[in-house]
């Protein structure tokens, strides 16, 4: 006798741009931390590509920033076009 499966769980599926901005201002802090405070600790042991480092990461989020932001815009069409084929799954 063959016993039923329970249903699987649909993936998680949250909103990205709050994690790509929060990348953003991580990169900055630290990038400003140790710009304002340890910039003479990272010259005088020769580290100052911490601070190269902290700027490329920044930067790079923000085509980081725009795909997330796409992803998310499609992620809402993607629920909406389930919410126009399911009318009565809207009360869950």
């Amino acid at each position: 006798m063959r016993q039923e499966q329970p249903p699987r769980p649909e993936p998680l599926d949250p909103p990205m741009v709050p994690f790509a901005v929060a990348g953003l201002a991580v990169w900055a802090v630290v990038g400003l931390v140790l710009l304002i405070f340890f910039r003479t600790w990272l010259t005088e042991h020769g580290r100052q590509d911490w601070l190269w480092t902290c700027l490329a990461g920044f930067l790079w989020g923000f085509p980081g920033l725009a795909v997330m932001m796409r992803h998310d815009a499609n992620r809402r069409r993607r629920r909406a076009a389930a919410q126009t084929l399911r009318p009565d799954d809207a009360g869950r």
